[in-house]
């Protein structure tokens, strides 16, 4: 038995025609596997935009917690060493953009020579975590240059 390559009866030289079956619409398995492929894209994208949200809203209220210990530090430094009361001191703050609670404790190790002050910010929302900042006073020393009958 002898087999031929050529099966058509063309001539040798001729153009090859390919005759395709014309399509009418897409198939519904193209439509299933668009969707599955714009379903594993917006999933990802929303994984993203969580995490970036859940960031932002950690530095937003680290930036709040920051702001509040730092007045309470400033405010304690700028007043008068004997204007600083020895004992603990709890403020809630309910209003404005970052409720909170202000607990100031004030030692004295070394009585009319040495204050302590602590002060601890506790956020009422429980996403953001608790400060503190830690401190010590010293009374000033006064200089008595100018003093003619101070005697020393």
């Amino acid at each position: 038995m002898r087999i031929s390559l050529r099966t058509s009866n063309r001539a040798p030289g001729a153009p090859v025609t390919i005759v395709a079956k014309e399509r009418r619409g897409i198939a519904l398995i193209e439509i299933i596997v668009a969707m599955i492929l714009l379903a594993i894209v917006v999933s990802s994208l929303a994984s993203l935009q969580y995490s970036v949200n859940q960031q932002a809203m950690k530095a937003t209220g680290d930036a709040y917690k920051n702001g509040v210990l730092m007045q309470e530090v400033n405010r304690l430094e700028g007043i008068p060493y004997d204007s600083v009361t020895v004992g603990t001191v709890s403020n809630a703050v309910s209003t404005g953009k970052y409720p909170h609670t202000r607990v100031t404790i004030v030692a004295e190790p070394v009585v009319q020579q040495v204050k302590t002050i602590k002060v601890i910010v506790t956020p009422t929302n429980p996403r953001y975590k608790p400060d503190t900042a830690t401190f010590t006073r010293t009374k000033a020393r006064t200089s008595r240059v100018l003093c003619t009958t101070c005697g020393g």
